[in-house]
Order: C-alpha cells, then sequence, then structure tokens
C-alpha cells in the first residue's frame, strides 16, 4: 500500500497544500528521509537525479524553520546552479505557504537591488550559490548566525564545480547546533568529509535505482557522421516529442538551434553566454510547450528540473560517465519513460566504449535507425503554477530598518503602474505634454523655438548678448561660453572692444519692476 504523507508525520496544512497539486504519495526518498527530518536529526541521502529530494528537504524545512529577522535567514539551501536556486525557491515557496514563510534565491547574473531589498524585508528561507553568498558575507548584507537549518544539495555537483571551500567557509559560519542535511548521488570522496565534519551523527539513506524503473528509459548508441547529426536529431524530436538536446560547446549549441529551427522544429538555446532572464524565459516556454527542442550545454545537465522530457539526444558525447548520468537523468524522471540517444562520431567510437563499460552496460554502437524509438505518449504539458510571494506590505512590517526612498509607502506597494502614472497626470503642470512631473529645482515651463527671440528687456542672458535680440545663434555662443580656446579668447576680447556693454546685466525697463 502507497505510503501518504499524513503517514509520515506531515502537518496537515501542508499534507493538503500537495493534494492540491495532486500529490498524495510520497516516493522513496521522501519516504526514506520524512520522519528522521521532521524529527530534526541530521541525515545524508544518496539519490539519484528526478526522485524527488526537494520536497524531502523542504517540507521538514518550512515545518521547522521560524521567521526571520532582517539579513538574518532561519533556513539555508546551497545548490550548485541559479537555475536550480530559481525552482528550488519556487517549489519551496508553495510548500511554505500555509506557514507565510518568505523565500527567496540569491545567485549571480543579476544586480544585487532586488536581492538586498528582500534582505532588508526579512527572508526566512534562502536559497543560494555560494558565490553569490560569499559576496552578500564579504559585503555585509548578510549574517548566518541565526540560521536553524541547512541543506546541501547536489554536493557532488558542487564539488565538481570547485565549490566546496566556499560551501566549508559558509558552513563555518552557521550556528553549530544547526540541523543539517545533505542530499548527493555519490556519498565517497569529498562529500564523505562534509558528512564527517559538519554533520552530527547523521542517518544514512541511499535510494537504490529500481531495475524496473531504470527499464523505463531506453538507450541507444548510434554511429552518426557529423553531417547527417542535424537532420537526424529532428527526426527524433517530431517522433519523440518534447527533447533535451545537449552540445559540447556554446556555439554549438546556437548553431545546433538554427539549423533545427530551419527544419521546422521549434527551439531555444540555453548555455553560459545567455542572460539569466533569457534562460528562464526559455525554460518556461519549453515547459508551457511553445518550443520542442531545448538546445543545451552542460550548464542545464544537472539540477533542472523540467517535467515531461521524452527524449534526451547527446548530439555530443558526453566527458565522462558522470556526465552522461547527469544529462540523462532529464528523461525518465520519477518513474517515467523516456529515450536517451547518443551520437557516436567515428573518431569517439572507442572513448564511448569505456564509457558503457563504466556504466555497466553492453557495449555496442549500432548504425542509425529511427523506427527502432519506442513509441511514447505524448506527455500534456502546462506552465508551472507561479510561487505565492508575500506582499510588500507584509515584508515591510517585519523589517526594523529604514527605507532609502524617500517615496511615500503607498506609492511603492500597492499602486499599481497605472495608477502612478494617474497621479503623475493629475499632478502635472499644465503646459506640460508629457505625464511625468517636473524634477525639484526644473522650470516646467514650455521650452521656447530655438529660432524664436527673447522679448526686449526680459529675454536670457545669452539671446540678449549684443546687438539685436536672436543676431547670434545660441548653439554657437554656448559653444563659444563653454569652451573658449586661444582663438575664441581672441575674439571675445575683440567683441568686448567694440561693444563695451556686452555682458553687463541689462536693467529693468520702465514699468517692469
Amino acid at each position: 500500500m502507497p505510503t501518504t504523507f499524513a503517514d509520515l508525520g506531515v502537518p496537515a496544512p501542508i499534507v493538503a497544500l500537495l493534494a492540491e497539486q495532486g500529490i498524495e504519495t510520497a516516493f522513496p526518498i521522501q519516504e526514506m528521509t520524512l520522519a528522521d527530518a521532521l524529527a530534526g536529526r541530521d541525515l545524508c541521502g544518496k539519490a539519484p537525479t528526478g526522485s524527488g529530494k526537494t520536497i524531502a528537504f523542504g517540507i521538514p524545512m518550512v515545518a521547522n524553520v521560524g521567521q526571520a529577522q532582517p539579513r538574518r535567514p532561519k533556513g539555508l539551501v546551497l545548490v550548485p546552479t541559479r537555475e536550480l536556486a530559481s525552482q528550488v525557491r519556487d517549489e519551496l515557496a508553495l510548500l511554505a505557504g500555509p506557514r507565510g514563510r518568505f523565500i527567496e534565491a540569491f545567485y549571480g547574473g543579476n544586480g544585487f537591488g532586488k536581492q538586498l531589498n528582500a534582505l532588508r524585508r526579512g527572508v526566512d528561507i534562502a536559497v543560494a550559490c555560494p558565490g553569490r553568498l560569499m559576496d552578500l558575507l564579504n559585503r555585509g548584507d548578510i549574517k548566518l548566525d541565526a540560521v536553524e537549518f541547512v541543506v546541501i544539495d547536489e554536493a557532488d555537483r558542487m564539488a565538481d564545480m570547485g565549490f566546496l571551500p566556499e560551501v566549508r567557509k559558509i558552513l563555518d559560519l552557521t550556528p553549530k547546533d544547526r540541523q543539517t542535511l545533505l542530499f548527493s548521488a555519490t556519498l565517497d570522496g569529498d562529500i564523505d568529509v562534509l558528512v564527517r565534519h559538519y554533520q552530527r551523527h547523521p542517518v544514512r539513506h541511499e535510494l537504490a535505482r529500481d531495475p524496473a524503473d531504470g527499464a523505463k528509459v531506453t538507450h541507444f548508441f548510434w554511429n552518426v557522421a557529423r553531417d547527417q547529426r542535424v537532420s537526424l536529431c529532428a527526426t527524433i524530436v517530431a517522433k519523440s516529442g518534447p527533447t533535451i538536446v545537449f552540445c559540447r560547446t556554446k556555439r554549438g549549441a546556437d548553431r545546433v538551434a538554427r539549423q533545427l529551427e530551419q527544419s521546422g522544429i521549434r527551439t531555444a538555446a540555453i548555455h553560459g553566454d545567455r542572460s539569466q532572464s533569457q534562460r528562464e524565459r526559455a525554460l518556461e516556454a519549453f515547459h508551457r510547450g511553445d518550443i520542442e527542442a531545448l538546445i543545451a550545454t552542460d550548464v542545464a545537465a544537472r539540477g533542472i528540473h523540467v517535467d515531461a522530457v521524452s527524449a534526451v539526444v547527446h548530439l555530443d558525447p558526453p566527458a565522462d560517465e558522470k556526465d552522461y548520468v547527469h544529462r540523462s537523468g532529464r528523461t525518465g524522471r520519477a518513474g517515467a519513460d523516456g529515450v536517451v540517444v547518443t551520437f557516436v562520431a567515428p573518431e569517439l567510437r572507442k572513448d564511448v566504449t569505456k564509457m558503457q563499460k563504466m556504466l555497466k552496460m553492453t557495449p555496442g554502437i549500432t548504425g542509425p535507425d529511427p523506427d527502432s524509438l519506442p513509441v511514447l505518449d505524448r506527455p500534456v504539458r502546462k506552465a508551472r503554477p507561479a510561487a505565492p510571494r508575500h506582499n510588500d506590505q507584509e515584508r515591510s512590517s517585519r523589517s526594523n530598518s529604514p527605507r532609502r526612498s524617500s517615496r511615500p509607502s503607498g506609492a511603492r506597494a500597492g499602486s499599481s503602474r497605472r495608477e502612478r502614472d494617474d497621479r503623475w497626470n493629475t499632478e502635472a503642470p499644465s503646459g506640460r505634454s508629457t505625464s511625468k512631473p517636473a524634477r525639484s529645482g526644473q522650470s516646467t515651463r514650455p521650452a521656447k523655438p530655438a529660432h524664436a527671440s527673447s522679448p526686449a528687456g526680459g529675454g536670457s542672458g545669452q539671446a540678449a548678448k549684443g546687438g539685436a535680440a536672436g543676431s547670434r545663434k545660441p548653439r554657437r555662443a554656448h559653444v563659444a561660453a563653454a569652451s573658449p580656446g586661444p582663438a575664441s579668447s581672441t575674439r571675445s576680447r575683440r567683441s568686448a572692444a567694440a561693444n563695451p556693454d556686452k555682458g553687463k546685466r541689462r536693467q529693468p525697463s520702465s514699468g517692469r519692476g
């Protein structure tokens, strides 16, 4: 009989929220870890990607973490990539709805402004990449002395990316009596160092890959010449449905995306040269089904949770067996069916055969045969639900620090853009064509045309200088006055001799006071 979340001791409001999302029974990794985590014990979990780890650590974190003070979060989740940080933030925000906890993600690729504002208002759980978190710590914008609950997610990936020194520095700044959860695909080497130094008598849970689940993902290794790769890839996408295509280089990903578009496949590329907003838009378009193929480098191979991916194509074979597992894990998630196809150029046969042996696969590379691909049910795809966010008024009420802006709070929170525009239109001085207000100290009179002459006795200083009004071009006079060189100085002296009154303030005419 399937285990429900209520059976595992999950609080009733969270159980009800999960039921609304159609999640009623626990995945194996959740069934193994939830009871210990809810009881406050440290644990380390070994589980493959797509096994439901975010809910496994998200439920106890949301249930146990208290309300934070500004700049001092109570919960901390460390992740290797900004895409994963954004997705973990959204999933935790959904779980945190009943308790009203505020979640924010901190990663590079974006400015500091929004993240600093969130910290000033109070962030209960911070989801962070190590690099950006170290920047905030060095600036003094965040303190970790109040952290009660720490999660290290995808620890092996952080080790591969060289983040472990930063992770250790961050953990050294948190209280010793915190609760620490660690999840990783492996628990040896550098990961074991984190377990021994930063966890207290942790409970170990290892989720072995179920052979029945593994049989649901079919792997193909095809001998494909380089000039045939794009056309064959288009055939796979057309037959299988939503597909992630992995390329070795960023330039190669862009080129393949263009070529697939020319073949009639709607695509988007995602790699390190794309801005964070571009990457998020591409992922959201893939979620909605607006594009059929996501062309990616290894930046998307780990931590990107994309529902209903039917196939993965390794247009360029991965560098090693770990990358193969990480890439291929984008399909067949949570026991779903999937297809993985690797294109093998003749010069790479030896390396791919070695990788197959390391993965304990039956070595073999065959000719391409699209007809042998299994027919998969086309998934129903929809956009991810928006994570609930607390409004500005609720967050600002928790902050003890004053706002830097001098605008009234009503202009910052609770006022829509249309309301602000209406206010500017109402308050704008008469005669102005724009709806924006004049800046302080700025004249509100309409600008005079450049060819208009000043009225006698009341014009601007430049227009009133010398002879008749308007006889000298304003631009020329301005340039001469602004940057007097040797030649212009000589002309000025000659002009002064010819016009003794030039430069003197004109006296007001009679009757104008």
